[in-house]
């Protein structure tokens, strides 16, 4: 048996930064990670390079039934705190679009650092350590391959369902349950959509496409680039719009934000197919244009004609048929009922001692470093309470 002040479950950003602000303030801190090394996750995001925050961090940014619970956390570890730790460590990193935070090298100089920040502050870790229960006698008790850990603090930073080819699992949520906590309905976030037979059929041969568009779904909008594949879209502006999507409705996208593809075509004394296709290529890229042409050409190229196909052009609908699921996903939306939790410690109002953090909590963050910013902050905020 082995006795700590804070059993962490889970290595990832969340669990690593709550362990080392723990640490920090003395407490004797254990980090369970089922994996065979921490930070797997850590490692493959942002396309290796790791988007480790996002400078213009903001509530607004965040997705939850509770708009307001994210508030107190951001505040109190804000994006300059993880900055000046990468600064600290020597790691060299650049600014992308949108204020999105970048290693120039590698992922693997983040989880370096956390590793070399648990060291500093005493944090035990044991890997490859599959949990097979946990109880709540006087204190937390979890059973592990690597042996029995008690504690009087329990926080649980497992992560949510995404990218199970990782690890990801639901032992998170079946935790939350074992305590009787509420669970906001999970799904994928940031993920790519499928499109149905028709749709599909028309479009997604020209896989590899890309455009700046507004996509657009439940009152919510985002101004990036979309990429069509070979089973539908993706893309920064679809990711982000599909965090707000619900299974059954559609997309509206507008192909030419800001610009009137119709306007060549009127100021031309010719009107028609091959008028429009050189008016449309000159706002899009040349395939999709013709393409899009393709099927919605007008019947006639007269003014009322012109009018419907500019409208069509700034809102594409599409409907898709469904999402690439969890596989695709960066994060999953949804989990522990924020209701259940303090938003200024992240520990349960009514299990003293047990806290939850990062994704496994019902708050989503934009695609661009806005989740690992929320891993941070929530990590921390836990930390310092323990």
């Amino acid at each position: 048996m082995r006795k700590f002040d804070a059993l962490v479950l889970g290595g990832g950003a969340a669990g690593l930064l709550c362990a080392i602000e723990a640490g920090k303030r003395g407490r004797r801190v254990a980090v369970l990670e089922h994996a065979d090394r921490i930070g797997k996750k850590i490692l493959i995001s942002g396309g290796g390079r790791c988007n480790f925050t996002n400078i213009h961090c903001g509530p607004g940014n965040f997705i939850s039934a509770n708009e307001h619970f994210a508030k107190s956390a951001l505040a109190r570890y804000t994006p300059a705190d993880f900055i000046a730790q990468v600064e600290k460590h020597r790691i060299p990193y650049h600014e992308k679009t949108l204020g999105q935070l970048f290693c120039d090298r590698s992922a693997q100089d983040i989880t370096e650092l956390l590793e070399s920040e648990c060291q500093a502050a005493g944090v035990q870790t044991f890997l490859q350590s599959r949990i097979r229960e946990v109880q709540r006698t006087t204190e937390f008790v979890v059973r592990a391959e690597s042996g029995e850990f008690h504690a009087p603090a329990l926080v649980v930073a497992t992560g949510g369902l995404s990218i199970p080819k990782m690890g990801a699992t639901p032992f998170g949520y079946k935790l939350a349950r074992q305590f009787g906590l509420k669970i906001v309905e999970t799904k994928p976030a940031l993920v790519p959509f499928v499109l149905a037979g028709k749709d599909r059929s028309r479009y997604c041969d020209l896989a590899g496409v890309s455009a700046e568009v507004v996509a657009k779904a439940n009152h919510h909008a985002f101004r990036e680039k979309m990429l069509i594949t070979h089973r539908g879209l993706s893309g920064p502006a679809i990711l982000q719009i599909s965090s707000y999507w619900e299974k059954g409705q559609s997309i509206h996208i507008d192909l030419a934000p800001d610009r009137e593809v119709t306007e060549a075509i009127r100021a031309s004394k010719v009107r028609n197919m091959a008028a429009a296709r050189t008016a449309f290529q000159g706002v899009l890229p040349k395939r999709l244009a013709e393409r899009w042409l393709e099927n919605h050409a007008p019947p006639a190229w007269n003014n009322d004609a012109l009018a419907n196909l500019e409208k069509q052009a700034h809102a594409w609908v599409i409907k898709p048929a469904d999402t690439e699921g969890y596989e695709k996903a960066e994060v999953t939306a949804g989990g522990v009922d924020t209701d259940e939790l303090s938003s200024k410690t992240m520990e349960c109002l009514n299990i003293k001692g047990l806290f939850f953090i990062g994704e496994v909590v019902d708050v989503t963050g934009h695609l661009g470093g806005f989740n690992f910013q929320w891993a941070w902050a929530s990590g921390a905020a836990a930390g310092r309470a323990i």
